[in-house]
């Protein structure tokens, strides 16, 4: 077996690269690293360990020749490179460059050998856009609804929908949940990002360890053709039950290893109460059930990551004001964070994240004051996570029909609840081949039944709008019962603001009556 990887430097591809070399069959893997110093002493230590199984290419993810030659004679490809938050929040421009340029490199690259290689693009649950208790749960074609200025999110929907439509031999597309690895303290203490947590958004995790099993599964299982079904389909990676969580409680893990708890580090108002991203997953269960990858719960891996950092211990000992001073308080007060967007008056971000300044200054500032979903103030916690009593998005047509026996009056109704038209004339031959579709503002592109249906997209004009970026679900949703099921759990129906960005790169918003 001859593999091709991007992204193995990071947290699922360092499990990824390890996982995929104890398959007994492999007889080379290609790896594609940027030329950073770190990376450079990656490449050695893995040529000492794989030697000649493993080829090292240096060079920018966005580099077509350099991608042309990373996926030549190889029989998968597997593609993990990505630049997610906060260093997509802080450079965007390097979000730009790997989640889509990245991705359209490979892709291209892919499309250009014969045969073409197996292409394995794993995708983020961050295009789902935010969620709370009001609906918590989400599954594949969903609306994807991506939080504004979230570049990382805006920038992976990109390259997703460019994998969809690029008429590739074997695809897969694995949106991956929020994810557990072994330098989850280090990185969430150098940035604000920590404070972006909606404290009531759902989220279920996966570790880095169970998505490189995962991996590991498919490749041995397709090697003994077992699942030839799962090409050309989208699945969410997830952690199930023990994997269930919102915002506070992660929070509360976290700080039990230090020796307190969330109340008393923080206070509720220093948390946006919408914009994140998150969800529980209905659908994990047929990933699963196909290759078993589920093993670590969320609780003993975070012990387990915490017992391998012996310094956290040190937060038994040292006082909560010391521990506030020098870290949390530097935390709080960084440029990511929405205490200082609110301080120093950042608009546009403050009105994305909190509906305003006003709502912002008038949140509770003690945890009494605060309704959790995790402290039952919305219904029974450990019922509601179970996906035996998930309340489910409508999709807009009859889901118990499989795409391939949908007819023409089946696309009509699903394109009339997105607030536009299907204008094919004739059934296609397939889900795969892309037909006309028209949206609420007039609107006409191609795409595949499979891209809008199952995969929740919808019309790029309005949905990956440029020039400037920007977002604009609120006049998406006043048209579309679609978009309308979710928006409007955070947002009001007369809100009328279009979040975008300037020409100096300045996150803006501005109000546009529809």
């Amino acid at each position: 077996m001859r593999i091709a990887m991007t992204g193995v430097s990071g947290n699922m591809g360092t499990e990824v690269l390890k996982q995929t070399f104890e398959l007994p069959n492999i007889e080379l893997i290609r790896i594609i690293l940027s030329d950073k110093r770190r990376n450079i002493s990656l490449a050695k230590k893995l040529k000492k360990q794989y030697a000649e199984k493993i080829d090292i290419i240096f060079g920018s993810i966005d580099n077509q020749d350099l991608c042309d030659k990373l996926v030549t004679n190889v029989d998968y490809v597997i593609h993990m490179a990505a630049v997610i938050p906060p260093l997509s929040d802080n450079y965007p421009e390097k979000s730009f460059i790997s989640n889509r340029l990245g991705t359209v490199a490979i892709v291209n690259a892919i499309k250009k050998q014969v045969p073409q290689p197996k292409f394995i693009h794993i995708s983020t649950i961050a295009i789902y856009g935010h969620r709370d208790e009001k609906h918590p749960w989400g599954r594949v074609g969903d609306p994807l609804l991506v939080s504004p200025f979230d570049f990382y999110a805006k920038d992976k929907l990109y390259g997703e929908r460019y994998v969809l439509e690029a008429n590739l031999d074997d695809w897969l597309i694995l949106r991956q949940t929020a994810m557990l690895h072994p330098k989850m303290f280090s990185d969430n203490v150098s940035d604000g990002l920590l404070f972006h947590t909606s404290l009531n958004a759902p989220l279920e995790w996966s570790t880095s360890r169970d998505s490189g099993l995962l991996i590991k599964e498919i490749l041995k299982n397709d090697k003994e053709n077992k699942v030839p079904q799962i090409w050309k389909q989208i699945y969410n990676i997830a952690g199930g039950y023990d994997s269930r969580y919102t915002g506070y409680d992660v929070l509360n893990v976290g700080f039990e290893t230090i020796g307190g708890n969330v109340e008393k580090f923080f206070k509720p108002n220093y948390f946006p109460t919408r914009n994140f991203h998150g969800i529980w997953i209905a659908d994990s269960e047929i990933l699963n059930e196909l290759f078993h990858y589920q093993h670590d719960k969320f609780v003993d891996y975070w012990h387990e990551i915490a017992k391998a950092h012996p310094i956290l211990k040190l937060g038994k000992i040292v006082p909560k004001c010391l521990l506030d001073l020098f870290l949390f308080n530097r935390l709080r007060n960084h440029k990511n964070s929405p205490v200082n967007w609110i301080k120093h008056n950042k608009t546009a971000k403050v009105q994305a994240y909190f509906n305003g300044k006003e709502e912002a200054v008038n949140l509770p500032k003690k945890w009494n004051g605060v309704k959790l979903l995790v402290k039952n103030d919305f219904g029974n916690f450990d019922e509601l996570r179970k996906i035996e009593n998930a309340t489910l998005l409508s999709h807009g047509y009859d889901e118990s029909k499989a795409l391939a026996e949908l007819t023409l009056d089946d696309l009509q109704k699903a394109a009339e609840f997105r607030g536009g038209k299907c204008l094919a004339e004739a059934m296609p031959e397939n889900e795969y081949i892309k037909i006309k579709w028209q949206c609420s503002e007039g609107h006409i592109f191609e795409s595949s039944v499979f891209t809008i249906l199952k995969g929740g997209h919808w019309c790029p004009e309005c949905t990956m709008p440029e020039s400037p970026v920007r977002w604009d679900f609120n006049k998406l949703a006043k048209k579309s019962p679609f978009y309308a099921q979710l928006w409007y759990d955070t947002h009001s129906k007369d809100e009328n603001i279009i979040y975008y960005i300037d020409d100096n790169g300045k996150t803006q918003m501005k109000e546009e009556k529809v």
